[in-house]
């Protein structure tokens, strides 16, 4: 009798570890939320998405309002141009602006809408006219340095 019950709890035990390690494996990829409803995808472009992956949230107002379903490449003006499925609920002017924004200092990257006040909303498969690209550290950094470079005085020997 003894030994049924302590097998019993430790089967338990395995059995919450495994649904542990598979709720941080679908959070780990993103996947953590599936969304069942009915979505609409539009498009925005950007000259630099960062490190932006698919699966990405899409919030406004810190509220998770979609997911970036693809991200592309268009051949003739090199920038990026990212699809993003928003859930069909939450209905933005077409005068929204989209930002690629972090999470934290470090953290991962997310698309942000701020919307505007134009009267007709954004429709399926139309763009965003405003888009705000990624702000990437080691341009931030190199940009610094540089700066800091051209402002040094000329040296003393060169008089």
């Amino acid at each position: 009798m003894k030994k049924n019950a302590v097998d019993f709890w430790v089967g338990l035990f395995v059995l919450l570890g495994a649904l542990a390690l598979v709720f941080l494996a679908l959070k780990a990829g993103n996947l953590s939320s599936f969304t069942t409803g009915a979505q609409y995808r539009v498009l925005a472009e950007f000259d630099n998405i960062g490190g932006l992956k698919p699966r990405a949230p899409v919030k406004s107002a810190g509220v998770v309002v979609g997911r970036v379903a693809k991200i592309d490449l268009d051949p003739v003006t090199f920038r990026a141009v990212v699809a993003l499925d928003l859930e069909e609920g939450f209905k933005f002017p077409r005068d929204t602006s989209a930002k690629i924004l972090t999470s934290g200092l470090l953290g991962e990257q997310y698309v942000g809408l701020e919307p505007g006040g134009d009267e007709e909303n954004l429709v399926a498969g139309q763009k965003f006219s405003r888009t705000q690209s990624a702000v990437v550290l080691e341009n931030l950094i190199s940009q610094f340095l540089y700066s800091k470079a051209s402002d040094a005085p000329a040296s003393e020997g060169s008089k």
